[in-house]
């Protein structure tokens, strides 16, 4: 458990969010434990301690604070509390994982310091790849005008000469790093979202603050493979995010309509009305499927946030 005294300046703390995935968690404490630059605390938010994870927590081998909440705070409520925790040990760095996810080597946390403190970054991501095939991308990634799915193409597609860092893109709840004070300038997560879209909103204030931030191209963080929600149309020249799950879809579209209205966001929600009036009437041939987005997405404009019934 934290004690009462704060950390020594320059420490990293680790911040982790699961609910009732011990044994996937294991992994995540393993690559925490294993980074070559040193984790000075690890603080774990269990959004389902019903089943807990307190075992798994104190069985690793750092310095742990083990943070159960009887209400599950999501993805976003969670992190907003073990952002905050970590800020109040007196943290000058926040490293985020997820319990279904781990770095790719012991390096990560190291390469992702180093690059920071060398270009003055206020944070900075791993290319988060999949845990299966490690080359192929967890999620669709964009260089220039171009979406790239694996990391071999990411790489090959350096116009720019910048073969360390890919400025203005990052992936914020997969082992990302972040300066301290870039929180107290962005702020945490928003507990409103609950899952979906609370990452997506986190870069939206970063990219309004002004602040550097990117991707490092020389780290990885190994993900479930999560490209296969995003269904293709036209011929795979655009995509549209449609999760199986009624749950996930339910927070998907409802936090997209939020987000969309949102400033430095607008004009592309301009664009996803016809789009996905595409996808919905032309690829699926589902007009239902597509009013019941259309009442999300107002839903979430208009910040009902009503949890999934």
């Amino acid at each position: 458990m934290s004690s009462s005294a704060p950390l020594p300046a320059g420490s990293v703390v680790g911040v982790i969010v699961t609910r009732h995935r011990s044994d996937m968690l294991v992994d995540s404490l393993t690559a925490m434990a294993k980074q070559t630059h040193p984790i000075a605390h690890l603080i774990v938010v269990d959004n389902g301690p019903d089943q807990p994870a307190r075992d798994a927590v104190e069985a690793c081998d750092l310095p742990t604070t083990w943070l159960p909440s009887w209400r599950n705070l999501g993805g976003a409520g969670g992190f907003a509390l073990g952002m905050l925790h970590a800020l109040a040990l007196g943290a000058d760095w926040v490293f985020l994982g997820d319990d279904d996810g781990h770095a790719g080597d012991e390096t990560a946390l190291a390469t992702l310091l180093d690059l920071a403190q060398r270009r003055d970054l206020a944070a900075v991501s791993p290319v988060v790849a999949d845990k299966d095939e490690p080359d192929r991308l967890a999620f669709p990634l964009r260089r220039g005008l171009t979406w790239h799915r694996t990391r071999t193409a990411l790489l090959a597609a350096d116009g720019a000469g910048d073969d360390e860092l890919l400025p203005g893109i990052a992936s914020f709840f997969n082992g990302a790093l972040f300066r301290a004070s870039t929180l107290e300038v962005i702020g945490v997560p928003d507990l409103r979202l609950f899952v979906r879209g609370d990452e997506v909103e986190m870069h939206r204030r970063m990219l309004r603050s002004g602040l550097a931030f990117g991707t490092a191209l020389r780290a990885t963080y190994l993900h479930p493979y999560g490209s296969g929600e995003f269904k293709p149309m036209l011929g795979g020249r655009l995509h549209a995010q449609d999760p199986e799950d009624p749950v996930k879809r339910y927070y998907t579209y409802r936090n997209r309509g939020y987000l969309m209205s949102q400033p430095g966001m607008r004009r592309i929600g301009l664009l996803e009305i016809p789009r996905f009036a595409w996808y919905f009437l032309v690829t699926r041939k589902d007009p239902a499927a597509f009013r019941t987005w259309l009442r999300l997405l107002k839903q979430g404009r208009d910040e009902h946030f009503q949890r999934a019934p």
